[in-house]
């Protein structure tokens, strides 16, 4: 009988830059655990079910992504994610899944905020998973790489909006 040896851990670290929103703009949406439908194309449910938001312990659940099956019918994907680690002045939080029906074992991400100088800062997201069966490595990360650049366009657009609204009306109370 042959012995079977365990697969190593898919690994990748993907990144964007944002050139009109700062770190400091940036980690308080990424830290916001409980929020990420906000920030998440096609995500359409996350809220707290354990926990404090943002703090370790602490349990959200998500639900929205369509996955395929062997059948070619589409299945609503959806995982219970709790943070193991916090650390606001490296601008990072790291979490893992510990039930969902994506097909992730042994599954955890950091998602970091890093600084560029200027106005601008690049968004990490990396993360270690055991492989999964009928799933390609390469087309993971791309599925990541997208992820990660749309949730990037929907903060930036939303920090960019608000600065934008702050300074109208900073113009409109100096000349009242």
């Amino acid at each position: 009988m042959a012995q079977k040896f365990p697969q190593p851990k898919w690994e990748a670290k993907v990144s964007t830059k944002l050139a009109k929103a700062g770190a400091d703009h940036i980690w308080p949406l990424c830290k916001d655990f409980f929020n990420l439908h906000k920030w998440f194309p096609g995500l359409s449910v996350c809220h707290g079910i354990h926990g404090s938001n943002g703090e370790p312990g602490c349990i959200r659940y998500c639900a929205g992504l369509n996955l395929p099956t062997e059948g070619g019918e589409q299945v609503v994907s959806w995982a219970k994610e709790r943070v193991i680690a916090i650390d606001h002045d490296e601008k990072s939080i790291t979490y893992e899944i510990v039930e969902g029906n994506i097909g992730f074992n042994s599954y955890v991400s950091t998602l970091k905020v890093v600084p560029r100088g200027g106005d601008g800062c690049v968004m990490e997201w990396s993360f270690a998973v055991d492989p999964v069966e009928g799933w390609k490595f390469e087309d993971l990360v791309k599925g990541y790489e997208e992820w990660l650049q749309g949730i990037a366009n929907k903060m930036e657009e939303d920090v960019v909006g608000k600065i934008k609204a702050q300074k109208e009306q900073v113009k409109t109370c100096s000349f009242a």
